[in-house]
């Protein structure tokens, strides 16, 4: 059902995407997707959390800028590249106009990842790879900012624009 899910959304949009059509496309009843996920926010939200966590996971060893270059690598090409990255994007896009999916999205998906990032850029500080003045959160603003605004904007996300991130941020002159 999940598969199902981010497919038809990425196929049709946030707007078009609805529990019937869901039901359909997985060969299951309404009741059934009813019975788990009150809402095709909550749907895409379990969607969006597998996924990111199979594809997008914070280096737990060592971190280095290299392990973050990385990191945003995989970042980026989940975003322009799996199903599960639109749904993120899509959204990010409806929490802008309803503030209950922008508490949940940030509640069980942004909240908890960015927990992770913040301990991943803490144990760099700690192992010297980073300045002990970074400040993890605002680092990890400035580091993902300009990937989800070219995934936005169906923007290329290159290479070069990761590497001036992590250096610029992470390896400041």
């Amino acid at each position: 059902m999940l598969h199902a899910a981010d497919d038809l959304l990425a196929e049709n949009g946030f707007a078009a995407l609805t529990i019937e059509a869901i039901a359909r496309r997985a060969g299951v009843a309404k009741q059934t997707i009813y019975r788990w996920w009150p809402s095709k926010v909550e749907i895409l939200l379990d969607t969006l959390i597998e996924d990111s966590d199979k594809m997008v996971r914070v280096p737990m060893e060592h971190p280095t800028a290299d392990l973050v270059r990385d990191y945003l690598r995989d970042f980026a090409r989940f975003l322009t590249g799996d199903p599960a990255g639109r749904v993120y994007l899509a959204l990010l896009a409806e929490a802008q106009h309803r503030p209950g999916v922008a508490e949940k999205l940030q509640e069980r998906y942004l909240e908890p990842r960015r927990a992770q990032e913040r301990d991943m850029l803490a144990r760099g500080v700690q192992a010297g790879e980073f300045s002990p003045r970074l400040d993890a959160d605002a680092a990890m603003d400035a580091l993902t900012g300009p990937i989800v605004y070219c995934a936005l904007i169906a923007s290329v996300i290159t290479d070069d624009l990761i590497d001036a991130l992590v250096d610029g941020i992470l390896r400041p002159a």
